[in-house]
């Protein structure tokens, strides 16, 4: 038994999983990754589907928590959040309200203005937005994606009128709006947080232009840096701002903030992710297992967050 669990008895835990998103597989693996985990801690847990009648579930089946392993629509934003809040079970992450606004793009780049957080020129896509509009604000190129997905699901990077018509009749099938993000040139870096603190800074190297769906999980071209090559200064301010970020949105227990430092040594801060994938090759497991958390211990950690 991991001594990080020998002392306490977290009840029957549900490790909630898959759901209906655009993310289900990627859940499913990160699921069935922590639940090995727990497993292995000698916790009494066991794997959820998340479908409509989760909640009666839930409390049919006598579970006392829940480790939200649920990516996506439905996992992220709040909604799983608010019915685990109503059927008084603790849970695993972001509350309500944290999730909802770190899982709506749009919503989390307009509270980091009012925060003075630097984040990349946007604008909201309507159905009149013309790609002349767009190209005027933000110049070219731009990132069009949408606001409400996350494992980078549905974003291109736009050069030209016929790209953005190809774009945007194929985002339309995501849920929420579509935005169009200032192009920023220079590295990707991505800070995992945990109970308040930021781990390791991890850069993210990738042949693709930038850190899309296919170079997260079908390329095997894409190289995760740890240590990621700034000096200790650097990375130090990085882990600060990255931790600013993320409470500022209210968010809470564990997560990611992904940020970019330009080509001038600025830095632009990109999303909070506040259910990051969870297998055992994941950015926020790499991150811990660089100071010393093994992923089984890592997982417990994340559950003594559950409130």
């Amino acid at each position: 038994m991991n001594d990080l669990a020998a002392n306490e008895d977290f009840g029957k835990v549900a490790v909630l999983m898959g759901g209906s998103s655009g993310e289900r597989e990627i859940s499913l693996k990160s699921g069935s990754s922590v639940l090995k985990a727990l497993q292995a801690n000698n916790i009494d847990a066991h794997g959820v589907d998340a479908g409509r009648d989760v909640f009666s579930l839930l409390q049919e089946n006598n579970f006392e928590r829940v480790f939200i392993a649920l990516h996506g629509c439905g996992g992220e934003d709040g909604s799983i959040q608010g019915g685990l809040e109503i059927i008084e079970m603790p849970y695993t992450g972001s509350g309500v309200m944290a999730s909802s606004i770190c899982m709506n793009k749009i919503m989390t780049k307009q509270l980091w203005t009012v925060k003075n957080i630097n984040s990349p020129k946007f604008i909201a896509i309507k159905d009149t937005t013309s790609y002349q509009q767009v190209s005027d604000f933000l110049s070219t190129p731009f990132i069009l994606k949408p606001s409400l997905e996350g494992s980078s699901l549905g974003i291109n990077k736009i050069e030209n009128e016929e790209q953005y018509d190809i774009a945007l009749s194929q985002t339309h099938k995501f849920k929420g709006a579509l935005l169009a993000e200032q192009w920023v040139e220079g590295k990707e870096y991505t800070v995992a947080i945990l109970d308040g603190k930021a781990l390791p800074v991890i850069r993210l190297e990738t042949p693709r232009g930038f850190y899309d769906f296919e170079a997260k999980y079908q390329s095997n071209d894409t190289q995760y840096l740890i240590p990621c090559g700034l000096s200790e200064a650097e990375e130090k301010k990085i882990q600060e701002q990255a931790l600013l970020a993320f409470n500022a949105t209210g968010a809470s227990g564990w997560g990611r903030v992904d940020v970019m430092i330009d080509l001038a040594g600025e830095h632009w801060f990109l999303e909070v992710n506040t259910v990051p994938g969870m297998t055992d090759h994941s950015l926020v497991p790499m991150a811990a297992k660089h100071v010393g958390i093994s992923f089984e211990q890592l997982v417990v950690k994340i559950l003594q967050t559950s409130t």
